[in-house]
């Protein structure tokens, strides 16, 4: 939520080609993106620079097709174009490999991120919000600390319910914070009553476009532009054109790169602390490729317990060796014999069908350790302080419209204690306390 990822040139232009191509003072993003990405790999040469670097298309919004394209795409949220959108769509176009590695990311993330937003009733289109952040890689750290795919900063994170402890940082996890971006975009919307405007408050916070709408007397982001921060004036810019390309890529021979995230996967639920690397022996997986799939493990252990089991997210496959894993789960000081090593499933899925497991998943599977909880072995969560009906839907894996349903819930808040139902013929012996019909 900081700063603003731009995918540039195969390397930094020369001092003088800066020179010759920085944008006007009033217009520019500050070198706020180059000083907070994360370093390319060595044998890479793309990197991210600021904005800056390129000029400002000179075109007329009347004739242009690009305008023409970004209307008939257009839905809930304006996609306005003019110069500025121009400039990043250029800016984009021009970097192939880098958008052929998103648009392979994409086909795993969207369907989760579409999931999400469709619940919290924030416009799809935003998904695209997540690239400009951080080319959706969940490792994603900026130099001030905003981290993961959504770019949460610390305090941030914590009022939107991310935990962030020694052993997890839920930032990195592409469920829960996803959750926690639509909170923040739908409470900025309610308050702005403008979608672009939310999103620009996304990346420097509600109080800077509160004084921006002040200082315009608008409530419109092209009228509040030049009394934003530099960085928010081309972030708003930067989404739209983001938008064009991701649905257009195939006009400018950008091609879908298959990434190895992809795939059917499977939610399980654990209640002990397991290693990843053990997990990963058992599936016949190398570790960075499970540790892909739950990036918010910070010590590559799943932390689970009885009282609270953790999610895992694996790979669906019909030939894993489940005996295997099952002692993987068990027995954490278990020497796992190495499985023949598998290859993850790459589907192109179809976007209008895609329902991934790892985004839904209607009987969560329960790992039993050798003392399993009873809440466990019913399919029942007990909540906990400081829970709420998202964290229990993110946890599981699960549809909150389904727990609504199936525990009579109208709202998101939990009492503690009360007993929550996570599929529709889970029995709830007792009620928990008198108040445990009163969740709002």
């Amino acid at each position: 939520m900081k700063r603003v990822f731009v995918i540039t040139a195969l390397c930094l232009l020369s001092h003088q080609i800066i020179k010759a191509n920085a944008l006007p003072a009033d217009s520019t993003i500050k070198n706020k993106a180059t000083a907070n990405a994360t370093p390319p790999p060595a044998n890479s040469a793309i990197g991210i620079v600021a904005a800056e670097l390129f000029p400002v298309a000179n075109v007329s919004k009347s004739i242009s097709p690009f305008a023409e394209k970004l209307n008939a795409i257009q839905k809930e949220v304006p996609l306005d174009y003019n110069e500025y959108v121009q400039s990043y769509i250029d800016v984009y176009t021009r970097h192939k490999d880098e958008m052929s590695h998103v648009l392979g990311l994409s086909q795993y993330y969207f369907p989760i991120y579409e999931k999400i937003f469709r619940e919290a009733g924030i416009p799809e289109e935003i998904k695209y919000l997540s690239i400009v952040e951080s080319k959706l890689d969940p490792f994603a750290v900026s130099r001030v600390g905003a981290t993961g795919p959504w770019q949460f900063m610390p305090a941030t994170a914590k009022t939107y319910g991310l935990v962030m402890d020694n052993y997890v940082d839920e930032r990195r996890d592409p469920i829960r914070a996803c959750y926690a971006a639509a909170a923040y975009l739908k409470d900025a919307y309610i308050e702005f009553g403008d979608w672009l405007l939310a999103i620009a408050s996304y990346n420097c916070g509600k109080s800077n476009v509160e004084r921006a709408v002040e200082k315009s007397g608008a409530l419109d982001f092209w009228a509040i532009r030049q009394y934003l921060p530099s960085e928010t004036r081309n972030y708003v810019p930067a989404f739209i054109a983001m938008s064009y390309v991701m649905n257009y890529a195939h006009e400018h021979d950008i091609v879908v790169r298959q990434a190895s995230i992809l795939g059917t996967t499977d939610t399980l639920m654990v209640d002990k602390n397991i290693s990843l690397s053990n997990i990963a022996k058992a599936l016949g997986m190398e570790l960075k490729e499970i540790a892909l799939l739950n990036p918010h493990y910070k010590r590559q252990v799943v932390n689970g317990s009885t009282e609270r089991p953790k999610r895992l997210i694996v790979p669906k496959s019909f030939d894993i060796n489940y005996t295997v894993l099952y002692t993987a789960l068990n027995d954490p000081n278990a020497v796992i014999p190495a499985q023949p090593r598998r290859v993850i499933p790459v589907v192109v899925p179809n976007p209008t069908t895609i329902s991934p497991n790892l985004a839904r998943t209607v009987n969560p599977v329960v790992i039993q350790t050798s003392a399993p909880s009873a809440s466990v072995n019913n399919n029942i969560h007990v909540v906990q302080r400081g829970e709420d009906l998202v964290f229990v839907a993110s946890t599981y894996g699960l549809d909150i419209e389904d727990l609504k349903k199936w525990n009579h819930l109208r709202g998101y808040s939990l009492t503690p204690g009360r007993k929550i139902k996570l599929t529709a013929d889970a029995v709830v012996e007792t009620p928990v306390s008198a108040n445990a019909g009163k969740d709002i």
